[in-house]
């Protein structure tokens, strides 16, 4: 399955202290995976005004059904090519 990154642009991002966003976002991955529909949530990443994601999931169009299911915005989303680290480069 492609992996794909969401930029969300969400003023104030960096300084949420809850996890209510990822209680709501597991509920709506639950049911969408109930329905059938393969999508998985790797982790995120904020910074000051934006939260970045990583999905895995069948089409872009599946990430953003969970983006308005779940209410929030999914300003850009890009089909991950390739990965790198450190070991990459040894």
């Amino acid at each position: 399955m492609p992996k794909y990154i969401i930029e969300r642009n969400i003023p104030g991002a960096g300084d949420r202290k809850d996890n209510s966003g990822a209680v709501n976002s597991n509920k709506v991955l639950k049911e969408m995976n109930d329905e059938g529909k393969n999508i998985h949530w790797q982790h995120s990443y904020s910074t000051q005004d934006k939260i970045y994601c990583v999905y895995i999931a069948d089409s872009p169009d599946l990430v953003m059904e969970h983006a308005k299911r779940l209410g929030a915005p999914a300003d850009k989303i890009e089909e991950i090519k390739g990965i790198s680290d450190p070991t990459t480069g040894e």
